[in-house]
Order: structure tokens, then sequence, then C-alpha cells
């Protein structure tokens, strides 16, 4: 069986359904085509929720109709074969689907580290809503304790759903400290602190050496000699310690760096009828415009609103990442924008830092706890290239401001202009933000 169609886009992730959603919209005429493999598009940052009971299961799953009902084709099966010259692609069960534009989208596949073991069972991933049901099967058949190999956000949620089930956890990383690419040591410190208060057992500076059992995975063999036993067959370890790109299907056909797929601001690949966006993509820094990492739905999205504006004729760029992100440890809130003070400098930069601290809300109101800002500038020019923020509420908020500041090349000297609100059981005081101090305290060291 063979079809034409305007439009395919192979992948049914965030990027996938955001570009068909605004081209369907934009252009009811247009035949739209997704291709995806999973039986359902999922909220991959609520699977931890899931899992820790928070949320039924089948909230994380997506509906059929955020496709759908725009008026796009969805096919449901898994693409085996791409032939980019010719413009067509052929699934599972042998249909071809010719296309005159293409938007790859087929995202990433967890990162397993290639040491012994690594095929035993009980080594499972986090990404997947197979994955999901494989740990959540062992939770409920008796599980008492599970390793997390990575202390990045997907590690930690996972760590801390797997404690409120009751469970024995431990969390190895490379790292000197817990979201070594969101936060500097002073920020994760308290969550850190969190972390073993709740029973969470760190090992840090450690390499994973070795998935140790027979058919099972018992155990685990780190750098420096240590190992963790699992005893119950329902133990098991997840690796949350990276993502690959899903390149399998183009390789050989278009232009791949050394993380994903090479495409130009408009999001063009090397083939001009071919664009892509999202995981599978090779990302750029958006302040130094260098290769940078970013797996992030929040880059997916914008990535795909640039595409389908391309697709539909525009001449939209996209600038680069910015790698805003924010997670939770406890009653504790992390957020970080931009480069952190020791990436910073391992790109090159002569960099000065500022923090401030105030309270949630006003001090005298019910449920104040602190709040701390750390910006990191340029020290030649002052220009804002980073930014964290701890505290128990409002975070990824004055994340999003900082963010903005990034973005638009503004120096502290700007930011710390920013007019901002007040209100008591939202803000602090009117006399003091913490963005705006912090701000002011570089612009007093850069100016002097």
């Amino acid at each position: 069986m063979e079809k034409r169609t305007k439009l395919v886009v192979l992948g049914g992730g965030p990027a996938g359904i955001q570009a068909t959603r605004m081209i369907k919209t934009q252009n009811p005429a247009w035949d739209v085509t997704m291709i995806r493999r999973e039986r359902a598009s999922m909220v991959y940052c609520a699977i931890p929720y899931a899992l820790e009971g928070i949320i039924d299961r089948e909230k994380v799953l997506k509906t059929d109709a955020l496709v759908t009902d725009v008026g796009a084709e969805l096919i449901r099966e898994n693409a085996t074969e791409v032939n980019i010259q010719e413009r067509w692609i052929k699934t599972e069960s042998g249909q071809v689907i010719h296309f005159e534009y293409l938007f790859f989208v087929p995202g990433s596949k967890s990162w397993i580290p290639p040491v012994p073991g690594a095929d035993l069972s009980g080594v499972l991933t986090v990404k997947t809503e197979e994955d999901m049901v494989a740990i959540e099967d062992r939770l409920n058949g008796g599980a008492g304790k599970a390793v997390v190999i990575g202390a990045g956000a997907i590690g930690l949620e996972q760590a801390m759903a797997y404690k409120t089930r009751g469970l024995d956890v431990h969390v190895i990383d490379l790292a000197d400290r817990i979201l070594p690419h969101m936060s500097d040591h002073e920020m994760s410190a308290p969550l850190q602190e969190e972390l073993i208060s709740k029973g969470i057992i760190l090992h840090l500076n450690q390499r994973l050496e070795a998935f140790i059992g027979d058919r099972h995975v018992t155990g685990i063999k780190m750098s420096q000699g240590e190992q963790i036993k699992l005893t119950s067959k329902m133990d098991f370890v997840v690796v949350a310690a990276g993502m690959k790109a899903n390149l399998d299907l183009v390789e050989g056909q278009l232009e791949i760096g050394p993380d994903g797929v090479m495409v130009t601001p408009d999001m063009r690949t090397s083939v001009p009828y071919v664009f892509a966006a999202g995981d599978v993509v090779q990302g750029w820094s958006g302040i130094d415009g260098k290769p940078l990492g970013g797996r992030l739905a929040t880059n997916a999205v914008p990535m795909a609103k640039v595409a389908a504006m391309n697709i539909m004729g525009g001449d939209i760029k996209y600038p680069g990442l910015f790698n805003g992100s924010a997670t939770v440890v406890g009653n504790l809130r992390i957020g970080g924008t931009g480069f952190t003070e020791s990436f910073a400098r391992s790109r090159g930069f002569d960099v000065m830092t500022a923090t401030s601290e105030t309270t949630s809300r006003f001090p005298m109101m019910p449920g104040a706890t602190n709040v701390k800002v750390k910006l990191i500038a340029d020290a030649k020019s002052g220009r804002i290239i980073g930014g964290q923020v701890t505290g128990t509420e409002a975070v990824a908020e004055k994340i999003d401001v900082i963010t903005l500041a990034i973005q638009q090349n503004m120096t502290s000297r700007q930011l710390s202009e920013l007019s901002y609100s007040a209100q008591p059981w939202q803000t602090f005081f009117p006399a003091k933000n913490a963005i705006v101090e912090a701000a002011m305290t570089l612009t007093i060291a850069q100016e002097s």
C-alpha cells in the first residue's frame, strides 16, 4: 500500500505534536501524516509522580486527539526504512508513504554505560511507557532496594519516588555533587542534605564499573571498589545517566554531528526539505554558539515552532539552547538556566557571581521560607550568562525571568533595573527583589 502526503512527521513527542498542530491549524488543506511507534505519547516528566502514586499511570499518557482533532492522520507503527533522496518512508506493515517534506523528530533513547552486565535482567531505564510499567511492576512486586545511576533531575526524581514507596535507595554519580549540570555546589548543597535526611544514600565521585549478576542483577561495582548488593529478585537498577539520539533511520543520509542531526537555525537539515528538532538534533548554546546538549521538552517545543513556521514558508531562526529547568527534592525546589559558574569557566569565560536571599512571602506571613538567587555574568561586559534559584516555591518563575535576561543579552545593570511586583503571599517586601539585588551587586563590582 502506498500513499502521498505533503508532510510526514516522524515521531510523536512534544516537537512532533507541536508542529503537527501548528501546521494543520494554519493550513487545514495540507495532508499531514504522523508516524509514531509508541502506543501513546507521554508526559515524560510526570513518570516519577505516577510511580510514586501521586497520579494515575494513565494520566502520563497523552490523548491521540492532540494529533487527530486538527485533521492529521496518525499511523501507530514503527518506521522501518527512510529513503531521504527518493522521499519515502516504509512502515513495519509494508506501507510506503511518499512525502514532500519530512519533519524528523524520533527523539532519543536511554543510554546505558557499556560496562559488564548491562544486559542483565533488572537493569532498567526510564524513558518509555514500557520502562514505567517495568519499574512499577517491581515496586508493586516486593522490591526492597533500588540503585539509581545518575544524580541529575531525572535520577533524583526517581530516587525520591522509590524512597516514598518504602525502598532503600542508593544514587551514584561521577560528579562531586548532585545536579551538576543545573547548579553549582553551594546552590545544590541544601537539596543534597535533604536527600540524605530522607535516607537516600549518595555515592558521589564514583563511576559505575559493572553490573554484577548471572541472569539477574545482584549488585553494582563502583570505581573506588565499593559494591552495593541487591538481595531480592525484584530489586533493580535504573540508569538515568543521559540520552542518545535515535539516528538509525537516517545515518548516511543526513549530516550527523557528535550528538545528533546537524541543523541550521531554521531547523533545516543538510537536505533542504527535511527538518528536525528536539532530542535528535545536535544542539548549540544561545550564549556562545558552541555545541551544547539540552534534551528537554521545553527546548523541543520552541524548536518545533521554528521548524513549523519555516516548513510553511517562513524565515524564523532558533536562537540556541539556554536550558532553563527546575526540579523538586522533598520540600525544596531548585532551578538553573544558562551556564553554571563552573561550566562558564570551562567554556573560557572570566566570570563574576553574586547571590541574594529573601523570603518567599512577606516575612510575617505564614509559610514564608528562604529564597536564594545566584547570578553569573561575564566579568568584562557584565552580560548575564547564568542563574540559579533555590527555595520552597516560585522557583521556576524566577528562572524564567533570568532566562529572558540571558536571551536578550542583558547586562547586570539592565537586569538591576527590572520593574517587579510585590504581594504579601507571593513575594518579599517591595523594598527588595532577590534577582534585582544580585544584579545590582554584580553591577557595582563590574563598574567599580
